[in-house]
């Protein structure tokens, strides 16, 4: 398992971040609990973001932040303390003020132990609504939007 993330240029393999799961993150039947999966796909859509160029600062300082709509997750098998994972991060552009964000959680084995798919915005901090246009600003901020999905300008 990989030390650092890889990026979408690593051999055309999704963004992802390894994480080892830790015993007390676990229920008491020995699995990871089901609320520890939203922060491994949180951690992975945070770090694809700062690979991308785009800090949590300046995101603040801009008057956007990234927000969850709706999130969807899938259990394939289950995950015990000590088991490494990658979780990728692959953004999903369409038309309009949403976009996917689609993410699978895999055992260092290859076999998906989970598939989280969510639907996203960006929300102006001030007026409290969805930017019209979140690809625009996902690429002004960036410095590498091609992890995001995006072409650079």
């Amino acid at each position: 398992m990989a030390d650092v993330p890889r990026t979408a240029a690593d051999a055309a393999q999704p963004f992802a971040v390894p994480v080892t799961v830790r015993g007390y993150e676990t229920d008491t039947q020995g699995h990871l609990n089901q609320s520890v999966y939203l922060q491994y796909a949180e951690h992975a859509r945070w770090s694809l973001l700062q690979a991308s160029g785009i800090r949590q600062s300046t995101l603040v300082d801009r008057r956007v932040g990234p927000v969850t709509v709706e999130t969807t997750i899938r259990y394939r098998r289950e995950l015990r303390a000590g088991d490494e994972v990658e979780v990728s991060c692959a953004f999903v552009w369409g038309e309009g003020k949403t976009f996917r964000i689609e993410q699978i959680v895999r055992k260092a084995d290859g076999t998906v132990a989970a598939e989280v798919s969510a639907v996203g915005g960006l929300l102006d901090l001030t007026a409290r609504k969805l930017l019209t246009d979140p690809r625009q600003t996902f690429r002004e901020l960036a410095t590498d939007p091609t992890l995001l999905g995006l072409a650079a300008d």
